[in-house]
């Protein structure tokens, strides 16, 4: 048999503290009915029918304080990586700065002018050839400069003395009596030399014309050199 409870009856613990729970986080405010058979009693203890609430003030303060912990680890993240990003910046920007200053100081810097090479030596300027008159006077003393360099003795008077003998100063003179004549190979020039005497005795540097005038004394010289010592020793016919 069922026992109506009166609206004083008294709570058990449980419920007493589910009430105060909820009275204590402001979050509802629950007005209890107690009507005639809204409560049973089917053991010694009666039981209000009010289900208990499933979380709490602790349970409430924990959660919030998570959500507090995390946003504080994020914004210490972000600040980390704000304060590595402002140093990689600042370097960055120190970097340029000094690249920027050495650049300018490279573009300020005198340009060192290079040392002259050292000129070559001049090459010695070759002497001037040696002017010789055209005439007997001349053709003698370019012959003795010629006999001179290539070692073949001579002198002026012993030349001329010959040449006036043989052909009077006439560099194309040629006999066409004597021997030579006769035997097809006349005597020519100012010392009167035949072909053969003038092709083995011809000096290099000369002319290979007997009526040369240089070329012909030069042959004649180096000749009379060769069979009898010198020009200066020719008195006669050689």
């Amino acid at each position: 048999m069922r026992s109506t409870v009166s609206a004083y009856t008294r709570l058990p613990k449980i419920h007493k503290f589910s009430v105060a729970g909820i009275a204590a986080t402001g979050a509802a405010v629950i007005a209890v009915a107690v009507a005639p058979g809204a409560f049973a009693a089917d053991t010694d203890t009666a039981a209000i029918a009010v289900k208990p609430t499933a979380w709490s003030a602790d349970a409430f303060g924990e959660t919030g304080q998570d959500e507090l912990d995390q946003r504080t680890r994020a914004a210490a993240t972000d600040a980390k990586a704000d304060a590595a990003g402002a140093v990689v910046k600042a370097q960055a920007d120190k970097e340029r700065a000094e690249k920027q200053a050495a650049n300018r100081s490279t573009e300020r810097k005198p340009v060192e002018a290079k040392p002259a090479a050292p000129a070559a030596p001049a090459k010695p300027a070759a002497p001037a050839k040696k002017a010789y008159a055209d005439n007997l006077e001349g053709w003698i003393s370019e012959s003795l400069d010629i006999l001179r360099a290539k070692g073949i003795p001579a002198s002026y008077d012993g030349i001329k003395r010959n040449i006036m003998r043989e052909s009077t100063g006439n560099p194309r003179a040629i006999n066409d009596w004597d021997v030579n004549a006769v035997n097809g190979v006349p005597s020519k020039g100012l010392l009167q030399v035949i072909d053969p005497t003038f092709k083995a005795y011809h000096v290099e540097g000369t002319s290979w014309d007997i009526y040369d005038p240089v070329a012909n004394i030069t042959a004649a010289c180096n000749y009379a050199a060769d069979k009898y010592g010198s020009m200066d020793n020719v008195n006669s016919a050689y």
